[in-house]
């Protein structure tokens, strides 16, 4: 005999686990806010202890950060991290979907070896990896160079791609692909205007993932780059010197750094969050 729990014992339940999803973001928002209202003060507020939450407000921290004292220019690291992101993004989706695709759609023999495969590939620490990496750079002349980041980052991200696009080309309706290849269309044709529209959110969470892996990845940029091909990451962590921590272009930087990603899923949410519902287990 199955028991029904009451109405009210419900709402409670859904009332309590709505404050605590509360709770958590406020938990996870609270640093964030906290930099972003450090950016807005003056070195001298930024370092009192406690810190003066009401102290006045300056963009001294954007004018040091975007050189207005004479110090390095933050618009090459950007651009070389926006390059590897968004080149190896693209990369990353070119050769996850059609490989998404023969598992899922057109599952080739063995396929869930071929899927251990790719995630046994993570299982590897990046810093395991590091000197061999170097060494094969070094021999290959590519040692600071940006292309460099584009192929690791690539690497790096494909395997994460091929299983979500796969748990997201299975709920694509089977009897659209019959149709078409009744039709006569082609492997081509099939992946551009049959599952890219229907697979359009999945494709989108795995991009947006793909980015932010990219743009926040900093132990391969800081090893293998140098002046020409440094990242924003690599270029954050070149604020802290010898003559002392100053928070509030630090936190001037890390606002700025942050904004691209931030504005990516803020943009992309409403698919981002189709995209892990079309993949989620049932």
């Amino acid at each position: 005999m199955s028991v029904t729990t009451p109405a009210p014992c419900r709402r409670r339940t859904g009332s309590a686990l709505g404050l605590v999803a509360w709770l958590c973001g406020i938990a996870f928002f609270l640093p964030v806010a906290w930099m972003v209202l450090t950016s807005f003060h003056s070195e001298t507020d930024a370092a009192t202890n406690p810190p003066s939450v009401g102290a006045g407000l300056s963009l001294h921290g954007y004018r040091e950060f975007f050189g207005g004292g004479g110090g390095v220019s933050p618009w090459p690291p950007l651009i070389n991290s926006l390059t590897a992101s968004v080149v190896s993004t693209l990369l990353v989706l070119v050769l996850a979907v059609p490989a998404a695709y023969a598992l899922a759609i057109k599952p080739v023999r063995k396929w869930s070896d071929v899927l251990f495969f790719f995630l046994s590939t993570k299982m590897l620490p990046l810093v395991a990896g590091l000197l061999p990496v170097y060494l094969v750079a070094q021999n290959a002349g590519m040692l600071d160079s940006i292309w460099l980041l584009v192929l690791l980052y690539t690497s790096m991200n494909l395997p994460i791609a091929v299983w979500m696009m796969r748990s997201f080309l299975a709920e694509v309706p089977v009897e659209m692909l019959e149709a078409a290849s009744i039709d006569g269309a082609g492997l081509t044709t099939t992946l551009t205007r049959i599952v890219a529209p229907v697979a359009m959110p999945g494709i989108a969470a795995t991009a947006l993932i793909s980015f932010i892996f990219s743009w926040n990845e900093l132990l391969f940029a800081r090893v293998l780059t140098g002046i020409v091909a440094g990242t924003a990451p690599v270029f954050l962590t070149g604020l802290v010197t010898s003559q002392g921590l100053f928070l509030a272009k630090v936190c001037a930087a890390a606002t700025v750094i942050s904004l691209p990603v931030i504005v990516a899923g803020f943009a992309a949410q409403d698919k981002l969050v189709q995209g892990l519902s079309l993949g989620a287990v049932k």
